[in-house]
């Protein structure tokens, strides 16, 4: 395993540098604008499957089975969106120079004030989002180091790992360790698939659905293990669609987008990436066939049964390049969403309260915040013991706050900043306020409460965008990807090099 993370690194960091040339926040925080169609598959696929997609879905099926197939409808669905929402996040970026979601809400509409708020609840869903990967990673430190860590002290390891990651290079670093670890994905699946039948004494990859069948009546079917559950289809409708409106918005992929080279990169990405969401059948195979095993791990963390059952039944080679490989499946995304939570914090909630923040300093700032913001998920992380599909569902409740705003600024000229103000404030007292909890749980128990809460922020963006002044011309040209000289001769929209 070690080979595999310092050799990987090594690559990645010496990539990054050579990329990187001159340090500017554009090269460190969207690659310069010229991720071709292969690195920027690598970098998109590098925020979709993470140690969620191997550690989480297999962990969801070990504990639960059915529910884990939320997997394939939010990425399938996902993909749909992102084919039409992400070329227009990207031709808005090149056409005003913007590199992070925040700018976006300034630019399009018309208001700095509502950047700082935008780029406040988007480092709050990502926080939430890095709890993911420290999980993983201190999972694996924990299995790499014998179990002698405490769980605490892995999970610090895991944050200085991953800050000292971002730190030497910035997102192409990512996107070349992104790479090394898709690879190395497909690989570990495809060897664990092939041989996990023999492991259980199954005859064949379908007999080993039939073994978890016969042992655990149910669960292939929803709600699953558990009769009581409320992971019913209404759930896994609900969630799945939660999930695809509020991928695109967060800030992360937001940088990823303008990261592109052209929008025909992002539109080939969108019609093949699905095809990745195969591999997830394999993922929740191995969870199933754990449960068939019986495999045990440490206080029933579900988080940790994938990795349990390969060290309980696989030789140690093994073992080695299953961690390796999690490792990086945490390591990349989690450093792109430090950078990014960096980025919001420099760029938009302190450059708009402090004028004349040189670039210079506005990246040093932004490194340094990165810090604080790894503390905050590290403390959030310590003495938890939700799932990676749960602590997912949070993340994009708390994202999904944003999408209304996202969604109509393409879609609506007539949206206003107070309208997307009132709806993020209308969203998120549905989402967390006790009464409203009790609510959706007293008539609505099988939905999704994020998807719930994102339609009362929908509805309140409209009605209070019909009755406030509509935003300026050239603040809704930016929804348009209208640069300053089309709005001034009203001209279609002409992107510069690399139209899409």
């Amino acid at each position: 395993m070690l080979v595999i993370v310092l050799g990987t690194a090594a690559g990645a960091v010496g990539y990054g540098r050579r990329a990187a040339g001159t340090a500017s926040v554009s090269e460190w925080a969207v690659g310069g604008r010229r991720l071709g169609t292969l690195i920027f598959w690598f970098m998109n696929a590098g925020e979709v499957y993470t140690t969620f997609a191997v550690l989480g879905i297999s962990g969801y099926a070990w504990a639960l089975g059915a529910p884990a197939y939320l997997a394939f409808c939010s990425v399938s669905l996902s993909y749909a969106l992102g084919y039409w929402l992400m070329p227009k996040i990207w031709r808005a970026g090149r056409a005003h120079g913007l590199i992070t979601q925040a700018d976006f809400f300034t630019a399009r509409f018309g208001a700095p004030w509502l950047g700082v708020v935008a780029g406040l609840v988007g480092i709050a869903a990502l926080v939430v989002y890095v709890q993911i990967q420290l999980v993983s990673l201190s999972l694996i430190v924990q299995l790499a180091l014998g179990g002698t860590l405490s769980a605490t002290a892995a999970v610090v390891v895991a944050a200085l790992v991953m800050l000292a990651f971002v730190y030497l290079a910035g997102l192409r670093s990512a996107a070349f360790a992104a790479a090394v670890k898709d690879v190395l994905m497909v690989v570990v699946v495809v060897l664990l698939s092939a041989t996990v039948a023999a492991k259980v004494g199954a005859a064949s990859l379908s007999d080993v659905f039939r073994l978890a069948e016969r042992a655990h009546p149910g669960i292939g079917r929803l709600p699953g293990l558990d009769p009581a559950s409320p992971t019913g289809p209404v759930w896994l409708m609900t969630s799945a669609l939660n999930v695809a409106l509020g991928n695109w918005v967060f800030p992360h992929l937001f940088q990823v987008s303008y990261a592109a080279r052209s929008g025909r990169a992002i539109r080939r990405n969108a019609v093949w990436q699905p095809l990745y969401s195969l591999a997830y059948f394999f993922v929740i195979l191995l969870g199933f066939a754990a449960l068939t095993a019986g495999t045990a791990p440490g206080g029933g963390n579900p988080n940790a049964a994938l990795l349990q059952f390969v060290t309980d039944r696989y030789p140690a080679w093994t073992v080695g390049l299953v961690a390796g490989t999690g490792f990086l499946l945490a390591l990349a995304p989690g450093s792109v969403l430090l950078l990014t939570c960096g980025s919001l914090f420099a760029r938009n909630v302190v450059a708009p309260l402090r004028k004349g923040l040189d670039d210079r300093r506005a990246l040093l700032l932004s490194k340094v915040s990165m810090i604080g913001f790894a503390a905050i998920a590290v403390w959030l992380t310590l003495g938890r013991s939700e799932s990676l599909v749960t602590i997912l569902l949070y993340a994009y409740s708390a994202i999904g706050m944003l999408a209304p705003a996202v969604f109509l600024a393409f879609l609506w000229r007539r949206t206003t900043a107070i309208g997307v103000l009132a709806g993020i404030v209308a969203g998120f007292t549905a989402l967390l306020a006790p009464f409203a909890k009790d609510f959706w749980a007293a008539h609505l128990p099988d939905w999704e409460p994020g998807l719930l809460a994102m339609a009362v922020n929908l509805v309140v963006v409209v009605v209070v965008s019909l009755v406030t002044p509509r935003p300026g011309e050239r603040a809704v040209a930016v929804g348009l990807a209208l640069g300053a000289d089309d709005v001034a001769a009203g001209g279609p929209p002409e992107v510069v090099a690399g139209r899409a």
